[in-house]
């Protein structure tokens, strides 16, 4: 039953969230590979393909959470998005016929905009960038009373991200290393609260939106460049509070990789495995293939390729 009491961002709350979504999500596949299928090291690699969820990423998780677990008015439900949010938000409201507005800027690309329409949302193209969408998002809640589903700065969404990281515990083991893409950080932290200390977490941001690594230089969020190949997913301005102080806690360190390793990513995941990753989702990938980060012999490598919603199938 929907409630707005609180509850915990640590493990239990995880499990909480899992057994209330998981009629609603997909449990989604991996695949063990090795690092010289891709001319990398000895290590072992292990991709967790959230592409295949619901909508197309992992953002459907967040999305149930918060339609599940917090009482949705009338008025339905709003959220700003780069894309891959507001069409999991899209979805859910679907699932569960509840009236849902969306918010995306004119970065968001046709695939994710396609999508969003596709679950009869109501969709609003405003401004540039993420937090232009996100400004007109709140003044339509303060308007019409509708229930605000952030992308990455909320309790429930953190959690709801977090039930892929219990999943991936619950398919693979002897895990020494999780790298993930970051943007606004919902994810990162999500899964951060699953894992705590127990693997080594690396965030890898695009050198031209370094929204995490940038607040940790500065210990504490901070606004950072919107620019890249992956703008329409990595790019929010700046990372959640919430999130950061997540992040600062259990994350290791942060990655920044060009535009071009990340175009190179989605080539070698397509070329290899037939798999199709946006950008913002092989960005994790490609600090592999960069050699920004580079795996200890026989390290157990997991990378989060955590979502499909591109045009791009063949490069």
């Amino acid at each position: 039953m929907p409630c707005d009491a609180d509850i915990s961002i640590d493990r239990a709350g995880v499990l909480q969230v899992q057994g209330i979504i998981q009629p609603y999500v997909r449990r989604t596949p991996v695949v063990e590979v090795h690092g010289s299928e891709f001319g990398l090291g000895d290590f072992r690699l292990t991709l967790k393909l959230e592409l295949f969820q619901h909508a197309g990423s992992f953002k459907s998780r967040g999305a149930f959470a918060n339609l599940l677990l917090r009482e949705v008015p009338e008025a339905g439900v709003v959220a700003a998005s780069g894309g891959n949010h507001g069409a999991a938000v899209a979805y859910a409201a679907m699932r569960l016929t509840v009236p849902a507005k969306i918010f995306v800027p004119t970065i968001s690309s046709a695939a994710k905009i396609r999508r969003i329409r596709e679950c009869n949302a109501e969709l609003v193209i405003e401004g540039d960038r993420y937090a232009d969408a996100l400004a007109a998002s709140e003044h339509w809640r303060a308007q019409s009373g509708a229930m605000a589903i952030h992308a990455f700065d909320q309790v429930h969404t953190i959690l709801g991200q977090g039930t892929l990281a219990a999943e991936i515990g619950e398919q693979i083991s002897n895990i020494e290393t999780v790298l993930v893409g970051v943007g606004g950080g919902g994810l990162i932290s999500g899964i951060a609260t699953w894992f705590g200390e127990r693997v080594r977490l690396v965030g890898v941001e695009p050198e031209g939106s370094p929204t995490l690594s940038n607040a940790l230089d500065a210990g504490e969020p901070v606004d950072a460049p919107t620019d890249g190949y992956a703008a329409d997913s990595l790019a929010p301005k700046r990372v959640g509070d919430l999130c950061f102080r997540i992040a600062r806690q259990f994350v290791e360190r942060v990655i920044l990789v060009e535009d071009g390793a990340i175009r190179d990513a989605q080539i070698a995941l397509w070329d290899r495995l037939r798999v199709v990753a946006e950008p913002g989702a092989a960005a994790a990938f490609a600090a592999l293939l960069s050699g920004r980060y580079v795996p200890a012999t026989h390290e157990h490598v997991v990378v989060v390729i955590s979502g499909g919603n591109t045009d791009a199938v063949h490069f």
